[in-house]
């Protein structure tokens, strides 16, 4: 069973309404894959469960996270200052699979989906990336990512910035030998179902409530063509031919 490790706090910044960046230091012995998570958690009693969050950046000594404030845990998470101390339970969870992404490849993110992506776009070097993100208004995490990829597509539901709508409306799975994804469940079976369509292989990191993220209570399971799956433990990367969607 993975073992809990105390990590201070180098920062932890609001970037847009309601999503925030943290650093902490950590001394990770593991290989990290882009896609997996850790559990979080900066509190004694209540809320009683931890809480997931995608790994977004790996540097040396610290690991970044890129977070929404979506409860009481997560608001919790935001209160942190510098030099403060968290408790962190990882590296969980099967990430991308790094040796077998080559070709023309898209990476596709709506909204805090596109977290896992960072670090993702940095560690591929044997393929051409696009980046497709969908956010609903404000956008984050894409100048991070802007650097290693050649082309980036933005899509917000206000039209604020690029394309006015869904991030799916202005992505041909046509043009590419392989995607990943990582976002809202309704837009990932979008790209599910267009990628098989069009005999495309893809990739997607699902996002489920967890409670303990070691696959011991089987709250995160989804379904696929082999039964049942977790998603903290055989995920959260799935082949999105295995879905049942």
């Amino acid at each position: 069973m993975p073992q809990y490790k105390k990590a201070k706090i180098i920062s932890n910044e609001k970037i847009v309404n309601g999503i925030y960046k943290m650093a902490v230091e950590a001394e990770i012995k593991e290989d990290i894959k882009p896609g997996q998570f850790f559990m979080l958690r900066s509190w004694q009693d209540e809320p009683v469960l931890w809480r997931p969050i995608s790994i977004c950046e790996v540097k040396e000594g610290a690991l970044v996270f890129l977070y929404a404030a979506v409860g009481r845990g997560t608001e919790r998470l935001t209160e942190l200052k510098k030099d403060e101390e968290l408790q962190v339970m990882g590296p969980l969870g099967n990430g991308f699979d790094l040796r077998n992404i080559q070709g023309k490849v898209a990476l596709i993110a709506g909204g805090i989906g596109i977290a896992p992506m960072v670090e993702l776009s940095k560690r591929i070097k044997n393929a051409e990336l696009d980046l497709y993100a969908g956010f609903r208004k404000d956008i984050y995490a894409v100048e991070d990512i802007k650097p290693y990829v050649n082309k980036v597509y933005i899509s917000t539901e206000d039209g604020s910035v690029g394309h006015k709508g869904y991030v799916t409306e202005i992505f041909d799975a046509s043009a590419y030998d392989l995607v990943l994804c990582c976002g809202p469940e309704v837009m990932m079976e979008k790209v599910v179902k267009e990628c098989l369509e069009k005999d495309i292989k893809i990739y997607v990191s699902m996002e489920k409530h967890m409670a303990c993220g070691i696959g011991a209570c089987l709250v995160c399971t989804c379904k696929t063509k082999e039964g049942n799956k977790r998603t903290c433990k055989e995920g959260p990367v799935f082949d999105g031919e295995s879905l049942v969607i």
